[in-house]
C-alpha cells in the first residue's frame, strides 16, 4: 500500500482478521450448500434440468463469460426471465459475495506484507493463527467454488435474464465472470497470487516447527512420555499444568496440517531453500492421504501437489518427495493412527476416571483435559475422512469397532467440564488475581520501552485481573473477558509490525505470558466455547452413512454397547456447525440431528428390549421345567412307563419286598398328585432299572432336569443366560447414562424409549404366550399363561437394577389394557382371546353334547364320544384354572367376560320369546289349567318346539354355571388381594333391607357382582335382558311373554324323562346332558325378567313350581317305560330349583306345604334314599 507511514493501530489488522475469518466460514457454508444442491437432481435449480432451456444453457456455458443476447437459442429465456431472476438471485449474489470476500482478503494480505508483520505461533499466537486460518479459508473457498460444475450456467443464466429485463448486464458480472474463468484451476492461480506474500506466509509456517513435530508423534512416544497421565507423577498431581505455548498444546493437528500443506503449495519456493520448511512439508504429507476442505469435501494432497509441481521446471526432486511421502502415508499412516486411537482410549479413560473421583483436579489439570479432547477429536476426524476415501486395498486400519469408546470418554470429559465449571472458575479466578497479575505487572515494569497506547492496554490487563475475587464466583456473577482477549489481539498486531516502538519479537516472554493468561481467562468465561473448539464433532452430520455404520458396529459388539449413548450425544453437536450467513440450513441440520438421535435411541431401546425378551424366554423355560405344564398321565409318560401298572397285579406285587412295594406306592402317589412335566421319565427309568429292562428308544436325547442350569464346575463356564445378562447390563448402562438429551430445542429421554418398547413387547408377549391358534382353536391354559407372565414380570422387575425406570408403570399400562377388549393399538387382548375361546370353543362343545358340567367337581369335563376333543375341558375350567383366569383378566376383564356371556344368554332369551309368541294361545290356556290333567295333556300336544325351549334353557343354564365358576374364582382372587374391601362389599350386600328401592339394590348388586359375590338378582343379566325391550310391544305384553316363558319351561320338563342322557349321577351331582343347569337358568332368568317388568318374583316362581310339579307328577301315571326311563332323575330338577332359589325361598315355605307339592316332596325323599 502506498499511503505513506501509517500507525499500526490504524490498520485494524486484528479486527479485519477476526471479521474476515468469520465471514469466510459463512461464505464456505453458502458455497458448500450450493455445491450440494447442484449435485442433487432433486434440489438442483429447475432451469438447469429443463429440456426447453437445455440448448440455451449449453450456449451460455460455451460462450461464458461473453454475452450474446441475439442468438436464437436464447428465445426460451425471454419467457422465463423474471422467474430466473427471482430463483437464481441467491446463487448469483453468493458468487458476488465470494468475489468481494476475495477482494478484502487480497487487500488485507497486501497490508500485512506492507507492514512486514512478524509471525510466530509461539509468541503472537492469535495473530499468526488468524493469518494462517484466513489463507486456508481463502484457498478452500476458491477450491470448492471451482468444484461447482454449474457455476457458469447459473451466473450466465442470471446475467442473460438481467440483460433481457433491464437492457444491460449486471454491474458485477464482468468481474465475476473473469474471476470464474481465472480460478478454473484455483491453486495454480493462487500460487501466482501469493508470490509477493511468500515471505510472510513462510515465516508463519516455519514457526510451526516447534509445535507440529511435537504434536505429530507416534503412540509409543506418547506412551513413553506418559502423556495425559495424572497419576504417573503423584507428587506433582496438584501442580498446575504449565507450558510456554499453552494455546498450541490443544491446537488442532488437522488445522496445522492444512496450514502446512496449503501454505507451502502457495509459497512453494521456500521448500527449495529452507530445510525446516521441507521437513514440515514432508511430515504433513506422510500423515495423511487427504485433508478436509470443508465438512465432507476432501482434498487429495499428493495427487494435487504432484499435478501442480509437474509443470514447474526444476521440481523433479519435490515430485519424488511427494511420491515417497504418499507411499509412506499409504503404508504406515493407517497403523500409526490406529495405535494413537488405542492409546487415547486408555488415556482418556484414566483421565475421566480420576477426574470423576477428584473433580478438584480440573483446576490445575484443565490443560490436560483440552489436550485430550483435541487429540481424540483429530484422530476421530482423520479416521472418518480416510475411511470414506480409502486409497489402499487393505481396509483394516480404517475400520475401528472401538471408536465408540473413544467418543464416549470424550463425552465424559465434556460432561465433567460442564458439571464442574464453577470449580474451574474458582481456581482460575484466584490464579489470575494472585499469580498472573503479579507476574505480568513485573514484566511490564521491566520493559525498557513502552509506548503510551501499549502501556494503557497492559495496565488495563493488570487492573482487570487484580480486581477478581472468589466472591464473584460464589455470587454467580457472569464473567466476560472477550474485551481483554481482543485487546491482546490488537496489542499483538501493534507490536508485530516492523518499526514498532515495542516489538514483540524482542519480548517473547511477554507474548508467552499473555498467551497463558488468555488461556486462564477462557477457563473462567468461555468453557463452552473451549469445548466446541477442542471437541466439536459436528462433522458426523455430513457422514451419516459412516455414522450409522459405526453405531451398528457398536451395538453388535457387546463390550462396546455400553458406549452406544455417545452417538445420540454427538447429535447435540450438530447445530454448532451452522453459521448466521446461511440460516436456511439450520432447519435441515436440525431435522437431521433430531432424526438421527431418535433413530439411535430407538435402536438402543429395541436392542435392550430384544435382550430382555430373550432373558424372559429363558426364564419362562426354566419356570416351565419346574411347573406342572403339560403334565402327563402315567399312560402318556415318555418311555415304557406302563410297566409300573404291572407291579400292581397280584402276581407281581407279591414278589416285591415290603420296602420296594412301599416305595412303589409312594412313587405312584407322587406321580398322580404332584407329577411335573419331566417326572414321568425319571420314574420310568428307576422302575426299568429295577427290572433290568431296556428303557426308551436308542438314540433318544436325554432331557435336561430342572436345576442343571445352576450346576457349574467353575466360573469360566458361561451360559447363554449369563451372556444375555452381561449384554443387557452393558446396554442399560448406556441408556441410563444421561437422564435426557437436548437436541435443537428438543429434549430426548432415553429411558422413555426403553419404557415404550417394553410396554409394546410385553403386550405382544402376553398375547403371544396364549398360543392361540384360530384355525385349531388351541389356547394355553390360564395357569400356564399366568406362570409365564409372572416369570416375565420377574425379569422386567430386575430391569430396575440396571435402569432408573418405573417398571410398575409398565405393568399397570400393559396389564390394565389386557383387561379390556382391545388394547391402545386396537389389537385383541388376552381378555378378548379367552372370552372368545370359552364362548366359541368350550361352551359350544358343551352345547354339542361333548362336555358336561359336573357340580361336584366344579368343572366342565369331557364326555366319551366318537370324536375326541383336542383339549381337556377340565384343564381349562377347574377352580385353579378359573382363579388363574381371574388373576390374568382382573375384575374388568371378568366383567367383559360376564357381559359377553350375558349377550349370548340374551340372544337365547330372544329366541325363547319368539317360541312363546308362536305358542302364546296354548300357553295362556295351560297357565290356568294346571289342575286339569286331561286338559293339560291335550294342550301340551298342541305345543311346538318343546325340545328347542329346553335346549335353549339348558344352554342358558350352562352359561350361568360357567359364570358362577368365574365369579367364585374372582371372589377368591380378590379376597387374597383386597380382603378388607371384599369383606366390606360383602357386608354391605348382606345387610340390604328387603324394602330397599330396586334401583338402589341393583347398584349394590352391581358392586357385589364386580367383586365376584353371588347376588339374588344378577345385575349383568338384568342389563342384558333390558336391552331387548321392543318399541312395538307394550310393557304389559312383554310381561305376559315373560310369564308364559316360565309356563312353557315348566310344562316342558316331563319330556326330559325320555332322554337316555337324563340319568342323574350322584357322583357328579348332575346329569350328563347338563339338564341340572336348568335349575340355575330358571331361577336367574325369572329373577331378571320380573325385576325388569317390576313383577313379583315370588308369585311367578310359585306359579312355575305349581305347573312344574303338576306336570312332573303326570310321569308317574305313564306306563311307557321309554317315556319314563329317567323320571326319578327329572324329579330332582324341581328340588334343585328350590335349593338354588335365593329370592323366594322363605316365601315359598307355605307353598311347599300344599298339595300336590307334598306328594312330590315325598317322591324326592324316596329318590334321595
Amino acid at each position: 500500500m502506498s499511503r505513506g507511514v501509517i500507525q499500526p493501530s490504524q490498520q485494524k489488522l486484528a479486527e479485519k482478521l477476526t471479521i474476515l475469518n468469520d465471514r469466510g466460514i459463512g461464505m464456505l457454508t453458502r458455497v458448500y450448500n450450493i455445491k450440494k444442491a447442484c449435485g442433487d437432481p432433486k434440489a438442483k435449480p429447475s432451469y438447469l434440468v429443463d429440456k426447453n432451456l437445455e440448448s440455451a444453457v449449453k450456449f451460455i456455458v460455451r460462450k461464458f463469460p461473453a454475452v450474446e443476447t441475439r442468438n436464437n437459442n436464447l428465445a426460451q429465456l425471454q419467457k422465463e426471465k423474471s422467474e430466473i431472476l427471482k430463483n437464481l438471485a441467491l446463487y448469483y449474489f453468493t458468487f458476488v459475495d465470494v468475489m468481494e470476500f476475495k477482494d478484502h482478503v487480497c487487500e488485507l494480505l497486501n497490508t500485512i506484507d506492507a507492514c512486514q508483520v512478524f509471525f510466530d505461533i509461539t509468541v503472537n499466537f492469535d495473530l499468526t493463527k488468524n493469518y494462517l486460518d484466513l489463507v486456508v479459508t481463502y484457498t478452500t473457498l476458491m477450491t470448492i467454488l471451482s468444484r461447482i460444475e454449474e457455476r457458469k450456467a447459473i451466473i450466465g443464466l442470471y446475467n442473460y435474464a438481467h440483460e433481457m429485463t433491464h437492457g444491460a448486464s449486471d454491474r458485477e458480472y464482468p468481474r465475476l465472470g473473469q474471476m470464474i474463468v481465472d480460478y478454473e484451476n484455483p491453486l495454480k492461480k493462487m500460487m501466482e497470487e501469493f508470490v509477493p506474500h511468500g515471505k510472510s506466509l513462510s515465516d508463519a509456517l516455519i514457526s510451526l516447527q516447534m509445535v507440529y513435530p511435537r504434536r505429530n508423534l507416534s503412540a509409543d512416544q506418547w506412551r513413553n512420555a506418559q502423556l495425559l497421565s495424572l497419576i504417573s507423577a503423584p507428587s506433582t498431581m496438584l501442580n498446575p499444568a504449565q507450558s510456554d505455548t499453552m494455546p498450541c498444546e490443544y491446537l488442532s493437528l488437522d488445522a496445522m496440517e492444512k496450514w502446512i500443506v496449503f501454505g507451502f503449495i502457495l509459497c512453494h519456493a521456500v521448500l527449495n531453500s529452507d530445510a525446516a520448511a521441507l521437513s514440515l512439508w514432508k511430515l504433513a504429507l506422510q500423515s495423511s492421504t487427504c485433508l478436509c476442505l470443508f465438512r465432507d469435501e476432501v482434498f487429495h494432497i499428493h495427487k494435487a501437489a504432484e499435478d501442480l509441481f509437474v509443470n514447474i521446471r526444476g521440481y523433479n526432486k519435490r515430485i519424488n518427495d511427494i511420491r515417497e511421502c504418499k507411499e509412506q502415508a499409504l503404508s504406515h499412516a493407517g497403523s500409526m493412527h490406529r495405535e494413537r486411537r488405542k492409546f487415547l482410549r486408555s488415556a482418556l479413560k484414566e483421565l475421566a476416571t480420576v477426574l470423576a473421583d477428584q473433580p478438584g483436579l480440573l483446576g490445575p489439570k484443565a490443560l490436560f483435559v483440552f489436550m485430550a479432547l483435541s487429540f481424540a477429536r483429530d484422530e476421530i476426524i482423520w479416521l472418518l475422512r480416510h475411511a470414506d476415501n480409502i486409497q489402499k486395498k487393505s481396509t483394516d486400519d480404517f475400520i475401528d469397532k472401538h471408536i465408540a469408546e473413544l467418543i464416549f470418554y470424550m463425552e465424559e470429559l465434556r460432561a465433567h467440564v460442564r458439571k464442574y465449571g464453577p470449580v474451574m472458575q474458582r481456581y482460575y479466578v484466584q490464579y489470575l488475581s494472585g499469580f498472573d497479575a503479579v507476574v505480568l505487572n513485573e514484566l511490564v515494569q521491566n520493559l525498557s520501552v513502552c509506548p503510551e497506547d501499549e502501556s494503557i492496554i497492559m495496565s488495563s490487563f493488570v487492573n482487570t485481573m487484580t480486581s477478581l475475587s472468589v466472591k464473584q464466583v460464589e455470587d454467580g456473577e457472569v464473567f466476560d473477558f472477550r474485551g481483554m482477549r481482543l485487546d491482546w489481539f490488537r496489542l499483538q498486531a501493534y507490536t508485530s509490525v516492523s518499526k514498532a516502538s515495542l516489538g514483540i519479537a524482542d519480548h517473547k516472554e511477554l507474548g508467552k505470558m499473555m498467551n497463558t493468561i488468555i488461556f486462564h481467562t477462557k477457563m473462567v468465561d468461555s468453557l463452552v466455547e473451549m469445548l466446541v473448539e477442542t471437541s466439536d464433532l459436528s462433522i458426523f452430520c455430513f457422514y451419516s452413512r459412516a455414522f450409522e455404520k459405526m453405531f451398528q458396529q457398536c451395538l453388535e459388539l457387546p463390550s462396546q454397547s455400553r458406549h452406544s449413548i455417545c452417538f445420540p450425544l454427538l447429535c447435540t453437536h450438530f447445530m454448532s456447525c451452522t453459521h448466521e450467513l446461511c440460516p436456511e440450513e439450520r432447519h435441515h441440520i436440525g431435522d437431521r440431528s433430531l432424526s438421527l438421535c431418535n433413530m439411535f435411541l430407538d435402536e438402543m431401546a429395541k436392542q435392550a428390549r430384544n435382550l430382555i425378551t430373550d432373558i424372559c424366554t429363558e426364564q419362562c423355560t426354566l419356570s416351565d421345567q419346574v411347573g406342572a405344564r403339560h403334565t402327563h398321565t402315567i399312560t402318556n409318560a415318555p418311555g415304557d412307563f406302563s410297566c409300573l401298572f404291572l407291579y400292581f397285579l397280584p402276581s407281581h406285587f407279591l414278589q416285591l419286598s415290603p420296602t420296594s412295594a412301599s416305595l412303589l406306592l409312594l412313587l405312584l402317589f407322587l406321580c398322580l398328585q404332584l407329577l411335573p412335566k419331566h417326572c414321568a421319565k425319571t420314574i420310568s427309568q428307576a422302575v426299568n432299572k429295577k427290572s433290568k429292562k431296556a428303557t426308551g428308544k436308542k438314540g433318544e436325547p436325554e432331557r435336561e432336569k430342572p436345576g442343571v442350569e445352576s450346576m457349574r464346575k467353575n466360573r469360566l463356564l458361561v451360559t447363554n443366560l449369563d451372556k444375555l445378562h452381561t449384554a443387557l447390563s452393558e446396554l442399560c448402562f448406556s441408556i441410563n447414562y444421561v437422564p435426557n438429551l437436548a437436541v435443537w430445542e428438543h429434549t430426548f429421554t432415553p429411558r422413555e424409549y426403553l419404557t415404550s418398547h417394553l410396554e409394546i413387547r410385553f403386550t405382544k408377549s402376553i398375547v403371544g404366550m396364549t398360543m392361540y391358534n384360530q384355525a385349531t382353536q388351541e389356547i394355553a391354559k390360564p395357569s400356564e399363561l399366568l406362570t409365564s407372565v409372572r416369570a416375565y414380570m420377574t425379569v422386567l422387575q430386575s430391569i430396575e437394577n440396571y435402569v432408573t425406570i418405573d417398571i410398575t408403570r409398565v405393568f399397570n399400562n400393559v396389564l390394565l389394557q389386557q383387561t379390556q377388549h382391545l388394547d391402545s393399538h386396537g389389537e385383541p387382548t388376552i381378555t378378548s382371546l379367552y372370552t372368545n375361546w370359552y364362548l366359541e370353543t368350550l361352551l359350544r362343545q358343551v352345547s354339542n353334547g361333548h362336555i358336561a358340567y359336573f357340580p361336584a367337581m366344579k368343572a366342565f369335563v369331557n364326555l366319551p364320544t366318537e370324536n375326541e376333543l383336542t383339549f381337556n375341558a377340565e384343564e381349562y375350567s377347574d377352580i385353579s384354572e378359573m382363579r388363574s383366569l381371574s388373576e390374568l383378566l382382573g375384575p374388568y376383564g371378568m366383567k367383559f367376560l360376564s357381559e359377553s356371556l350375558m349377550w349370548h344368554i340374551s340372544s337365547q332369551v330372544a329366541e325363547l320369546k319368539k317360541l312363546v309368541v308362536e305358542n302364546m294361545e296354548v300357553l295362556t290356556q295351560m297357565r290356568t289349567s294346571f289342575d286339569k290333567p286331561d286338559h293339560m295333556a291335550a294342550l301340551f300336544k298342541k305345543l311346538t318346539s318343546v325340545d328347542s325351549v329346553l335346549k335353549r334353557m339348558t344352554i342358558i343354564g350352562v352359561i350361568l354355571s360357567f359364570r358362577s365358576l368365574a365369579q367364585e374364582a374372582l371372589r377368591d382372587v380378590l379376597s387374597c388381594h383386597i380382603p378388607f374391601l371384599v369383606s366390606s362389599v360383602e357386608d354391605f350386600k348382606d345387610h340390604i333391607p328387603r324394602e330397599t328401592d330396586m334401583k338402589v339394590a341393583m347398584n349394590v348388586y352391581e358392586l357385589s357382582s364386580a367383586a365376584g359375590l353371588p347376588c339374588e338378582i344378577d345385575p349383568a343379566l338384568v342389563v342384558a335382558l333390558s336391552s331387548q325391550k321392543s318399541e312395538n310391544i307394550s310393557p304389559e305384553e312383554e310381561y305376559k311373554i315373560a310369564c308364559l316363558l316360565m309356563v312353557f319351561v315348566a310344562v316342558s320338563l316331563p319330556t326330559l324323562a325320555s332322554n337316555v342322557m337324563s340319568q342323574y349321577s350322584p357322583a357328579i351331582e348332575g346329569h350328563c346332558n347338563n339338564i341340572h343347569c336348568l335349575a340355575k337358568a330358571i331361577n336367574q332368568i325369572a329373577a331378571a325378567l320380573f325385576t325388569i317388568h317390576k313383577g313379583s318374583i315370588e308369585d311367578r316362581l310359585k306359579e312355575f313350581l305349581a305347573l312344574a310339579s303338576s306336570s312332573l307328577l303326570k310321569i308317574g301315571q305313564e306306563t311307557d317305560k321309554m317315556t319314563t326311563r329317567n323320571r326319578e332323575s327329572v324329579y330332582l330338577l324341581l328340588d334343585m330349583v328350590r335349593e338354588i332359589d335365593n329370592v323366594s325361598r322363605h316365601d315359598l315355605i307355605d307353598f311347599f306345604s300344599t298339595e300336590p307339592v307334598t306328594h312330590y316332596i315325598s317322591l324326592l325323599s324316596d329318590i334321595h334314599k
